[in-house]
């Protein structure tokens, strides 16, 4: 299973920016996509996840700006970013939690992808 992350680069604080996760392979079944993020000298964090039912969670930090959404058939998720901010700067990673027929229930994660938000 791979996780293929597309998105992210450089913009200025107040504009938006969107990321794209495709997962492929041998998948039988996708239960939850999300989004996390990682900055430096900190721990990684939640952004936003999206279950198979269409549920969403989001960090308190993101709620409004952020918006997150998934294509069940494609195993493709989405994160929209509007109203991006300085301390939004991170690497974001994609995660899955997927059931293959050699692995059943697994955690899989994506390359990261760099969003810079200058002020």
């Amino acid at each position: 299973v791979q996780l293929v992350e597309s998105g992210g680069g450089l913009v200025q604080a107040g504009g938006s920016l969107g990321l794209s996760c495709a997962a492929s392979g041998s998948i039988f079944s996708v239960i939850s996509m999300g989004w996390y993020l990682l900055a430096p000298g900190k721990q990684r964090e939640l952004v936003a996840t999206t279950n198979s039912g269409g549920s969403t969670t989001y960090a308190d930090s993101v709620k409004g700006r952020f918006t997150i959404s998934r294509d069940n058939v494609m195993n493709t998720v989405y994160l929209q970013m509007n109203t991006l901010k300085p301390e939004d700067s991170a690497v974001y990673y994609c995660n899955a939690y997927i059931y293959t027929s050699t692995t059943a229930w697994s955690d899989y994660w994506g390359q990261g992808t760099q969003v810079t938000v200058s002020s």
